[in-house]
């Protein structure tokens, strides 16, 4: 079986959208940059307000702001991400469930429920 890990939501500017989400959300906040976070963001010539994935927690799921790349039909700009301990079984288990495979990725594996909204099965 597998748990919702997070909301991920595809957005124009993450670190504005993030914000506006964790002040108006009780007890959330944007995911604190660290001094390792901050030196890999500069690395890549980004800052904090540039970061194209900026992660807002708090009492109950998490929720990922990512930079959106363009307009894709192929995808939703809101989606799911659930987590398992065994990935490909739980990716089998959907499957038969009415899923549809989409694409495998590094650690991931998209899916299209059977209306065809993306979400992604990670591994824990």
């Amino acid at each position: 079986m597998a748990r919702l890990k997070e909301i991920v939501i595809d957005c124009d500017i993450p670190s504005r959208v993030a914000q506006f989400w964790a002040e108006a959300l009780d007890g959330y906040e944007v995911m604190p940059y660290d001094d390792d976070e901050l030196a890999r963001l500069a690395a890549l010539g980004l800052t904090p307000e540039t970061d194209p994935t900026v992660i807002v927690e708090g009492p109950g799921t998490r929720l990922c702001f990512h930079l959106r790349q363009g307009e894709r039909p192929d995808r939703n700009r809101l989606h799911f991400d659930i987590a398992t301990p065994a990935r490909a079984r739980e990716v089998e288990r959907l499957l038969s469930l009415g899923a549809t495979f989409v694409r495998e990725a590094d650690g991931y594996t998209v899916l299209n429920d059977p209306e065809g909204n993306n979400f992604c099965v990670a591994s824990e």
